[in-house]
């Protein structure tokens, strides 16, 4: 199992590190899928498939939801770059012996911008808005004691002014505990091995009244008719399927302390292959409360990357009946787009 696992990294680096195919830049739609969800996976790093145990798991690894317990919900807002503000919200709840449900929602408003036209370049006094959703609806069982699956069938609909586009996605994922490098000699505190594929679906094409337009077949051509209904017909475009691969491994387990170190290599279809990771430190006041400290870098060897170090800070409040508030904060730099804060409100019960 260990060769194994040495085997499959050590090839996927050598993939970076020499790889000279041309990668296909600006091939894909509805793009906002590949923002991070959740304020701990992105202060991170986004180092989170062989991580992710929370509700945010929707996104990284539909498997992790099945370490789930009880009923959750949680909502992040994160402002994104260019007065872009991304919104997610979820929920979930674990059924004995079957599995466990759960729902997403993402959604990324672009604001209201100037409608613009050849004649108007300053704008026509209008204004237009577009934004984008994902739905998301997953389910999650843990097989055997060190064994997980997760999947999620997805709803993608993107809307600019009057025209639209959709498309139907599945979320695919797998953790795997081990025994290797646990301090405790438990498999619980063994290395995790995680892999998830997001967004193998449909391709997107938009349509919509804004593709109707008036069209003169011969400009120059006195006494024609100048009105001849036309229509431009857009291309289908692909999603930006995802693949990733990660281990997450616990160097430091103690009764109130946990050193939690995660590495995930990704593989998508619009950019080139690169590493993220993370750690996290966690410190248990039993009874009380647990605070989580978290740091990480994402998109190394990316080919020019904007993405830089993250942060953050994670505080979850106890209280009867095993109910818990988590309140969790992310600060990312992303280079010349500046920086971005993120916070995520969970609450179990």
């Amino acid at each position: 199992m260990k060769i194994i696992m040495i085997t499959i990294l050590a090839v996927f680096m050598c993939n970076i590190g020499f790889s000279q195919e041309i990668h296909r830049y600006g091939t894909t739609t509805a793009n906002f899928l590949e923002i991070g969800i959740g304020s701990a996976p992105s202060a991170m790093g986004e180092a989170y498939v062989a991580v992710a145990n929370d509700l945010s798991s929707i996104y990284w690894n539909p498997a992790g939801l099945a370490s789930f317990r009880g009923t959750a919900v949680q909502f992040m807002i994160q402002p994104w770059v260019i007065d872009i503000n991304t919104l997610f919200f979820a929920g979930a709840m674990s059924i004995p012996r079957i599995g466990t449900i759960g729902f997403g929602l993402t959604q990324v408003g672009y604001g209201d911008m100037d409608v613009t036209t050849l004649d108007y370049q300053d704008g026509t006094g209008e204004k237009f808005t577009a934004n984008e959703l994902a739905f998301s609806l997953s389910y999650s069982r843990r097989i055997v004691s060190w064994f997980s699956f997760g999947s999620s069938a997805k709803l993608v609909q993107s809307n600019i002014w009057h025209s639209s586009a959709h498309a139907f996605a599945l979320d695919l994922g797998v953790m795997i505990n081990t025994q290797f490098f646990s301090v405790t000699r438990n498999r619980k505190d063994g290395l995790v091995i995680g892999m998830s594929i997001s967004n193998y679906g449909t391709r997107m094409k938009y349509d919509g009244i804004d593709l109707y337009q008036p069209i003169d077949i011969s400009e120059y051509e006195e006494g024609n008719y100048g009105d001849v209904a036309g229509q431009f017909r857009p291309q289908e475009w692909e999603l930006p399927l995802l693949f990733r691969i990660g281990i997450s491994v616990k160097p430091i387990v103690t009764k109130n302390t946990n050193l939690i170190f995660a590495v995930d290599a990704n593989h998508p279809n619009n950019n080139t292959e690169s590493l993220n990771i993370g750690v996290a430190y966690e410190m248990r006041f039993p009874g009380k409360a647990t605070v989580t400290f978290r740091g990480g870098q994402k998109a190394i060897f990316m080919d020019q990357p904007q993405f830089g170090i993250t942060g953050g800070l994670g505080v979850k409040l106890y209280f009867l009946k095993n109910q818990s508030l988590t309140v969790d904060y992310a600060y990312k730099t992303m280079g010349i787009l500046g920086n971005v804060h993120a916070t995520t409100v969970s609450l179990n019960f």
